[in-house]
């Protein structure tokens, strides 16, 4: 009967967020509001009792308004907040007058963020952290238009993604642009795809930045192996079926030794193999040929974790045919071993979660 409503409200003392639905769904905006919660870094209230002690001060040093903007939007994202976050307040404090009594050239910073392996809910929230600061989004084919839309929305994107046989921009490219806009004074992040030290190249990478003397953040994903196995329900380890699981990749580079299929061929253990779509008659019978059952159940994961995913259920001596005939396209994970049986057949991530 009241004539107002009241916001669900995130209060982290001086920082204040209301969510309101004018009335209409106060249960969205209670859940609206544990998203937006969940998102923001505990220690807000620090680092804005530390912006309120020194406002005064910029301003009388700072009189220039666009001075001042980009010392708080320097303040805001570097080093100033990291220490606030973590509770060093008087160093946060010190850093602060510092970059205020002496600025300098912004340094960049490099951060090799894991993107997952597609739903957007499985970004860590320390990568949703990095995507929001970034102003460079560098970015591969396997992190979709849902993870990029969680980053800053003036970031520039650039994509630099590479399908077999059509690499569109070499790896030195990639390395040496990251340098180039870290040494500009920009925040890069390095998206890539489930996690970026899991075939990702990412310790190549982390060897460049570093080489140039450029601060880099590493960032851990959900890898590809545990996001699409769990979202096709597929165990990777199980008590009476697999006692160990290993990633391979079916992709070997040019002169390079192939994966020992005799150490992989054991029972009871499972086999997540990357990049194995147009690798799979070779991964078919590099495992028979070493020993492995014809009959060990096998899972396909196309798409695995997002709306189009697909799962298609076989047996290893039919591998290869079961992805030929299915039409399976990368990205696309293959499970071979017991706990394969799992998977449900033709289930989308929605259903096997119900």
């Amino acid at each position: 009967m009241s004539d107002f409503h009241t916001p669900a409200l995130i209060d982290r003392d001086g920082v204040v967020v209301g969510i309101a639905t004018g009335g209409a769904a106060p249960v969205l905006a209670r859940e609206v509001r544990a998203r937006v919660e969940a998102a923001l870094p505990q220690g807000l209230d620090r680092l804005a009792r530390l912006a309120e002690g020194l406002r005064e001060t910029v301003m009388a040093t700072l009189p220039d308004f666009m001075a001042r903007r980009r010392f708080w939007e320097t303040a805001f994202r570097g080093a100033p907040r990291d220490l606030a976050l973590a509770g060093r307040t008087a160093e946060a404090r010190r850093e602060m007058l510092r970059l205020l009594n002496r600025p300098e050239q912004p340094q960049g910073v490099v951060h090799l963020v894991g993107a997952g392996p597609g739903d957007p809910e499985l970004l860590t929230l320390k990568a949703l952290r990095a995507l929001q600061d970034a102003d460079i989004v560098i970015h591969d084919r396997l992190a979709p238009p849902a993870v990029l839309d969680r980053a800053r929305r003036d970031a520039r994107r650039i994509y630099v993604g590479k399908r077999r046989g059509e690499h569109s921009v070499p790896q030195e490219q990639i390395a040496a642009l990251m340098i180039a806009e870290a040494k500009a004074g920009h925040r890069v992040v390095r998206l890539k795809g489930g996690d970026p030290f899991v075939f990702g190249r990412g310790g190549e990478e982390l060897e460049a930045v570093r080489a140039a003397g450029i601060e880099v953040v590493v960032v851990p994903g959900i890898t590809a192996a545990l996001g699409c196995a769990a979202a096709a329900g597929i165990p990777l380890t199980h008590r009476d079926q697999a006692q160990a699981v290993s990633f391979v990749t079916a992709e070997t580079r040019p002169g390079g030794a192939g994966a020992d299929w005799t150490a992989l061929a054991t029972p009871n253990h499972t086999l997540a193999v990357y990049m194995g779509v147009a690798g799979a008659a070779a991964v078919q019978a590099g495992l028979i040929q070493a020993g492995r059952a014809p009959d060990t159940p096998v899972a396909v994961i196309e798409n695995g974790s997002r709306p189009d995913q697909r799962v298609v259920t076989g047996r290893l001596d039919d591998l290869a045919r079961l992805v030929a005939r299915e039409k399976v396209v990368s990205p696309a994970l293959l499970i071979v071993g017991e706990v394969a049986a799992w998977a449900r057949s033709g289930a989308t991530a929605r259903e096997v979660a119900a």
